[in-house]
């Protein structure tokens, strides 16, 4: 049974942010084989049209009333993260689905979100390096670590801006899955970057 990937998006995503991870989960794997080790989808506050940063127009998969049951949930960043950490009803989903995951991750400025949503007290942190000190109020009580590319607190992992997402998508791959899979995962997307 593949783990179900929930991809949150919202107005001003960032574009890689989620799509990066997006295809880190949708394409890791062994070829060939019949059956995919994760489920991934985009998940949205309302039915329609989401419009991503620089005006891209995506359509979720699901709303988040009607989403399957998620084994891991990812919160990208972007500037829809500085309205959407002050919208009580997404908040409150966060947390409810904090307590049901196997993995909570978040991309670049997803942190501020879950910093708001109270997830990160005591926890390691990171985000995009413009953003450290909207962390720092969001999350007073947690670890910044600045010069982390992603950082592993067991269930919750972050990750800093933008591309550093693949490198945290890959790690969790590496982490459920084994080396040898998130990197051939790393190979397919012709990604050099990641040395796992």
């Amino acid at each position: 049974m593949p783990r179900t990937v929930g991809i949150l998006i919202f107005d001003d995503v960032e574009v890689l942010d989620f799509a990066g991870p997006f295809e880190v989960f949708g394409v890791a794997g062994k070829r060939g084989e019949p059956e995919r080790p994760f489920h991934v989808f985009t998940l949205a506050e309302k039915a329609g049209p989401v419009i991503a940063r620089n005006g891209l127009s995506l359509n979720p998969t699901y709303t988040l009333q009607y989403a399957p049951p998620l084994d891991i949930l990812l919160i990208p960043g972007g500037y829809g993260t500085r309205r959407e950490q002050h919208n009580a009803n997404l908040i409150a989903w966060v947390q409810k689905q904090a307590n049901r995951v196997e993995l909570l991750l978040s991309v670049c400025t997803g942190a501020i979100i879950l910093g708001r949503a109270g997830l990160l007290e005591g926890q390691r942190a990171t985000t995009h390096w413009a953003a450290m000190e909207e962390l720092r109020q969001a999350a007073p009580t947690a670890t910044i670590c600045p010069d982390e590319r992603y950082v592993d607190n067991g269930r919750v992992l972050l990750s800093a801006g933008v591309s550093a997402g693949i490198d945290l998508s890959l790690y969790v791959v590496k982490r459920l899955l084994g080396a040898e899979i998130a990197a051939d995962t790393a190979r397919s997307m012709q990604y050099d970057y990641w040395a796992g």
